[in-house]
């Protein structure tokens, strides 16, 4: 099994916790998003989209972390990372989509590029459009989570699910910025029990061997 990573991509840290998390062992090849070989000839043949991750196996080669996430539940179900009822799995799936679909794709590299490249946003602007679509997501993620009694030590109850495997980048991504946290304790709890297990701590951007 190989993935395609590069250490500070929030959708690339996705599947290396659920790897972690499900005790898979793989081959970390680096792509640098910074110097651009994501476009060269050569991973543009194994992913057209020119991203991270890409999951490469004995059955094939996958893309896009969510599918991926999805993939490895089906192949390798234990240690599950979604609940077992029809409707806990929704609310996993759910909390993963806010994060994945409505907070990071507005802070990819791709597009804070296009925003100081392109439409020529100064750095300031570029920094407040960043801390902007992410303070919004958190606010209601914290809200929905610290309402819910389905929370638990985790995004939904005793054991990490996708949920988790997404909010733990995306709350490194913030503190990149930085953008404050305070007014997320709940978020914090939990980013303060995942952390706490070697599968998350073995996925940190610091701990994979292109970290600069």
């Amino acid at each position: 099994m190989k993935l395609y990573s590069y250490f500070r991509s929030s959708a690339a840290y996705r599947v290396r916790i659920a790897l972690n998390l499900k005790g898979l062992t793989y081959e970390y090849l680096p792509v640098n998003l910074r110097q651009g070989e994501q476009g060269a000839a050569p991973f543009r043949k194994i992913n057209a989209q020119e991203l991270v991750p890409v999951l490469a196996d004995d059955r094939g080669v996958w893309m896009q972390s969510l599918a991926i996430l999805e993939y490895l539940e089906e192949r390798y179900p234990q240690p599950a990372l979604l609940p077992q009822a029809t409707e806990a799995r929704a609310r996993v799936r759910a909390i993963a989509l806010a994060i994945a679909c409505d907070i990071h794709p507005l802070n990819n590299s791709r597009v804070l590029q296009y925003l100081t490249r392109t439409l020529g946003a100064s750095e300031e602007a570029k920094n407040g459009w960043y801390g902007h679509w992410i303070e919004l997501g958190f606010a209601a993620l914290e809200t929905q989570l610290a309402a819910d009694p389905a929370t638990g030590p985790f995004c939904h109850g005793a054991q990490p699910t996708f949920a988790d495997c997404c909010l733990i980048p995306q709350l490194a991504n913030a503190r990149r910025l930085p953008v404050p946290l305070d007014a997320y304790p709940t978020l914090l709890g939990i980013e303060a029990a995942c952390c706490a297990l070697p599968a998350f701590a073995a996925a940190a951007p610091s701990q994979q061997p292109d970290a600069a």
